[in-house]
């Protein structure tokens, strides 16, 4: 029998050989597949910021304050020009600041409990939010233009800045499970869906929420709820990766201080006068009843009956939330404390019990537990400030009580008008309606805006679960190695060992208690 040469001893062949090379190939070409889905992601959002530089060229202009064309920029008050010491600039700068600061720096590293998906967690909430805050200043605009043009102004981009925390918040209920692009259309979808809830609500029902708890955080929490719930796989994706590290958990701390100490200026960015003091000492009272409630309530329902860290992060921070419709309304600093010891209980109750029986029950997963944060809370300050505003009586807030409550003022060419404007002065008219009225359009917007978010979410979720839009492959959720350049793979994995599965009692993700994740 003839020897055989060195090539063919060296290469074996047969069916072993053969289906290691298919899974080779297989495997280089998912490699480049997923590779070209990144480009294209790329080449998408390069596209999208063009567009919207063409449409903000096309539709928007500055505000008069801040247009140098216009004349009363120049003229002293006293022939008609502007009070330069009283510009929109001047009053809101300063809590613009910090509502940018939340948005970018506190939910960012919020979200960074993720032992391998820091870099997503900051990094895509950082483009989401620039491109959502854009994106938002038209959406928004489209329904106040001014002969056909976009007035942009402070005022519009925190308007801008409550529409992208909206997303984000959407945002913490898919992070870890979806694409950059994916993210992307959701945003867009989301604002427009957004922008025309918040104009029904504000100028057709006239019910008002000077935090945005309704129409921000009620609205992005089960709008992004929905979301996930289209986005469930069947193909049994791995979630290993959804864990926290000793310096992941102190990382995401940071944006929970951020977070907690800038809360008075988002509920009371958007108001001013006397309405905007209640709002900052209502929303000091309530965060730091909720603060401390959610520390007990922790230490009692937690296993062995320790603090859980995912609590202290997302439930402590509920009272701001809670708070938020009510903020500028008579509810005096005991009945802030009140609504802040509500808020940490039934935060911290929802990530002990109803996020895990979601979780079994309909398979809805949340990976940062907006519906604790945002989504319960949220529905309990729309349902405080329909009580307050039913409670709301002009014994109690004089004739405020009609730049509180516009709809309640007077209505056109009435004596009862003529009697208010005689302290008021330019009061606008009403509809004249009844404090209980008043409540019910509190409610109503409530419910229409819950709605909205779920069933906009739901059809954004499975056009996002769309073959053409890519998946995050099932092996790489919570994996930033999928999207950046990390380093090596014992490097980043090195540190504090991941908390484990039995250290909680829902074992299928390895996260702490009853799968206690956050935002």
């Amino acid at each position: 029998m003839p020897e055989r040469c060195g090539c063919c001893t060296s290469s074996p062949v047969g069916p072993g050989a053969a289906v290691a090379r298919r899974r080779k190939v297989s495997r280089l070409g998912d490699a480049r597949g997923r590779q070209l889905q990144r480009m294209r992601d790329g080449l998408v959002v390069a596209l999208l910021q063009a567009a919207l530089l063409t449409l903000t060229m096309l539709a928007t202009q500055y505000e008069p304050h801040a247009d140098a064309s216009d004349s009363r920029n120049s003229y002293l008050p006293v022939m008609g020009g502007f009070d330069q010491r009283n510009l929109r600039i001047s009053k809101h700068y300063i809590m613009f600041q910090d509502v940018h600061v939340m948005v970018f720096v506190g939910v960012g590293f919020l979200m960074t409990f993720l032992r391998k998906y820091g870099y997503s967690a900051v990094g895509f909430n950082f483009l989401v939010s620039a491109l959502s805050l854009q994106w938002a200043i038209l959406a928004r605009g489209f329904f106040e233009m001014d002969n056909g043009r976009i007035n942009v102004g402070i005022t519009s981009m925190l308007g801008a800045d409550f529409a992208t925390v909206a997303v984000i918040i959407s945002l913490g209920a898919v992070i870890g499970k979806t694409t950059p692009l994916q993210l992307i259309v959701m945003a867009l979808i989301e604002i427009a869906l957004f922008a025309t809830n918040e104009w029904f609500g504000i100028n057709v029902q006239q019910a008002v929420d000077a935090g945005g708890s309704m129409y921000v955080h009620v609205f992005g929490a089960y709008f992004g709820l929905a979301v996930s719930l289209a986005l469930r796989r069947k193909d049994n994706p791995d979630f290993s990766n959804e864990s926290a590290e000793y310096h992941s958990d102190l990382f995401a701390m940071i944006g929970t201080l951020f977070l907690w100490v800038f809360w008075p200026s988002f509920n009371a960015a958007l108001v001013t006068g006397d309405n905007q003091y209640r709002a900052v000492i209502n929303t000091y009272f309530s965060l730091a009843a909720c603060c401390v409630t959610a520390f007990a309530v922790s230490s009692l329902v937690a296993k062995d009956n320790k603090f859980n860290m995912v609590h202290i992060q997302n439930s402590t921070l509920a009272g701001g939330v809670a708070v938020g419709t009510a903020a500028d309304m008579m509810l005096y600093p005991y009945g802030a404390l009140a609504v802040g010891i509500a808020a940490g209980t039934l935060s911290v109750l929802g990530y002990t019990y109803i996020q895990p029986a979601l979780l079994r029950t309909i398979k809805l997963h949340d990976t940062c537990g907006v519906h604790n944060l945002h989504g319960m809370p949220g529905v309990l300050a729309g349902l405080i400030g329909a009580l307050m505003a039913a409670l709301a009586s002009e014994k109690e807030y004089g004739e405020s009580l009609y730049l509180q409550f516009p709809a309640r003022a007077p209505m056109n060419n009435t004596s009862a008008l003529n009697d208010v404007n005689e302290v008021l002065m330019f009061l606008e008219p009403g509809d004249n309606r009844s404090a209980i009225r008043q409540a019910g359009f509190q409610l109503i917007a409530l419910l229409v805006t819950f709605i909205v978010a779920i069933v906009g979410g739901l059809i954004t979720g499975f056009l996002l679960s769309c073959e053409w839009m890519g998946q995050v492959p099932r092996d790489r959720f919570f994996d930033d190695a999928h999207f950046w350049e990390v380093p090596t793979d014992e490097e980043h994995s090195a540190g504090t060992p991941p908390i484990t599965p039995e250290a909680h009692a829902n074992p299928v993700f390895s996260r702490k208690e009853s799968q206690d994740s956050k935002c």
